[in-house]
């Protein structure tokens, strides 16, 4: 349990914000990009001053071959300084050369050799001896960490004999401490950007997952108090992907608050409607139980009450549960289509069978299929409640109309009944759970209250709409509407007769 303990403590020590792993992510990114583009630039900058460099020295080698080849079968000490000694100040002194007088200060040194490799001419320092390897060559050599340049070509004559070496050292100084101020510069501005970009980020981060915050802030909120309604507040100017999560998770909680509203709401209704049944049995058998049982006329009264509140508390459960299931039309609905005009038809001919004693008439204004996306189970539940309903308070005047049409939108289904009629004040509650408008003449009946609640909420399930009109005395009539599809492909490919 311990050990429990200090893991679950050093995984919460360990716990970093997305903040800064978004921060870190970005500004890694940005490093990356940074450190591949600087390099790039680096390279590219590197490979155009190098080759200047080395244009540099090989244009130095061909002047000097240039000047010193038209010296006879050999070349002399005296004649190569007298070419190439700076100090003169003679026109053909090597250094009043444009292109030498910018490249052979400081940097360059120049080299002369004779055809046996003996050193005669030196720009600056000693000669030293003829370099090992090729005698016509252009190559980079490492000094110190530092890069040279060593240009090494033959000196000919005009009929193409070696009289002599010339060598070009280029230590490119200018070219080194270009590379290193830019590799400085690289570094730098790789480094700012990094802090720049992880900053940016941590910003946007914050800015972006503000919502989150919110919905953790929400969850603690409903943990807290399950029956909390509070929700994440929706910005209407942002379109993305945290707004759709927002829609989303709102849309989840609403769902499961109206779980729990309703699961609530059957434990009550259950508990409220079950106690005057529950009540009834429960006196009846205390009845039996003290001297009813030897009083056969006590027994078969008790009896026969208890076995009809049995019956009405399993109609009771029954509705119930029919009414929980009607609310998961909501969220589930249907594809199946369903054709009302065929639906009512059935039931208007099914009352005219159970009911003989009632007259039902029906006014079809349907010139073509009247479909809707409607389970027909559920429509046929709907025309039963609302027909039973009708015949329940008819008791005087036993008619019953039925009516069906459509318009260019909606499906429509009406049933009138010239009963007693309902009042203003009982049309608002008439389709709330458990209500009656007359619960003792509803008792006698078997109503539990529950009929048309359930047929509002099938209707408003499949974003129909239910109404009542009635005036006392007169009679009521219920009308329900259901949308109707659009367009559906034919079922079969036989052409349809539209007389």
């Amino acid at each position: 349990m311990k050990d429990e303990t200090v893991a679950s403590t050093t995984n919460k020590g360990r716990k970093i914000s997305l903040k800064v792993k978004w921060a870190a992510a970005v500004g890694l990114a940005i490093f990356i990009t940074f450190a591949i583009f600087s390099i790039v630039i680096f390279s590219s900058i590197s490979n155009i001053l190098l080759h200047r460099e080395v244009d540099n020295v090989h244009d130095t080698v061909t002047v000097v071959q240039a000047r010193l080849s038209s010296n006879g079968p050999h070349l002399t000490e005296g004649f190569v300084t007298n070419q190439l000694d700076p100090n003169r100040h003679s026109p053909k002194a090597i250094y009043q050369d444009a292109v030498l007088t910018r490249l052979a200060q400081q940097d360059v040194t120049v080299k002369i050799y004779d055809a046996n490799k003996k050193g005669l001419f030196a720009s600056r320092g000693a000669i030293g001896p003829f370099p090992k390897g090729d005698t016509d060559t252009l190559k980079r050599k490492a000094i110190f960490g530092k890069m040279r340049l060593i240009g090494i070509s033959p000196i000919k004559t005009s009929q193409n004999r070696v009289i002599g070496y010339v060598e070009v050292v280029n230590n490119v100084r200018d070219y080194n401490h270009a590379m290193t101020e830019l590799r400085i510069v690289l570094v730098v501005v790789v480094f700012f950007a990094m802090l720049f970009s992880a900053l940016i980020g941590y910003l946007l981060a914050n800015q972006f997952l503000r919502p989150i915050e919110v919905m953790k802030k929400t969850i603690e909120a409903i943990n807290s108090e399950p029956n909390s309604d509070v929700r994440i507040p929706e910005t209407g100017h942002s379109q993305d992907e945290l707004s759709d999560l927002v829609s989303a998770f709102n849309g989840m909680l609403n769902r499961i608050q109206h779980y729990f509203e309703q699961q609530d709401q059957f434990v009550s209704d259950v508990s409220h409607e079950l106690r005057t049944p529950v009540a009834i049995i429960e006196g009846h058998l205390q009845l039996l139980n003290r001297w009813g049982k030897d009083d056969p006329e006590v027994l078969e009264e008790s009896l026969a009450a208890s076995l009809q509140e049995i019956l009405r508390m399993k109609n009771l459960i029954q509705e119930m549960l029919d009414l929980t299931r009607a609310d998961k039309v909501v969220t589930e609905g249907t594809t199946e289509v369903t054709d009302v005009g065929e639906v009512v038809l059935q039931n208007y001919h099914n009352f005219e069978m159970l009911y003989p004693e009632f007259n039902f008439m029906l006014d079809n204004d349907l010139h073509q299929p009247a479909l809707v996306h409607v389970n027909r189970n559920h429509l046929e539940q709907i025309m039963i409640i609302l027909l039973d309903n009708a015949i329940k308070y008819s008791t005087i005047r036993k008619e019953v109309h039925i009516a069906v049409a459509s318009d260019e939108r909606y499906a429509q289904v009406a049933v009138q009944d010239f009963g007693e009629g309902i009042s203003e004040e009982d049309k608002k509650k008439v389709f709330h759970r458990f209500y009656r408008v007359d619960k003792a003449r509803s008792r006698e009946k078997g109503g539990n209250g529950l009929g048309l609640a359930i047929a509002r909420q099938l209707v408003e399930g499949y974003d129909g709409n239910v109404s009542l009109e009635s005036s006392v005395g007169y009679g009521s009539v219920f009308r329900v509407e259901l949308p109707l599809i659009r367009e559906v492909e034919p079922k079969s490919e036989e052409p349809v007769n539209t007389d």
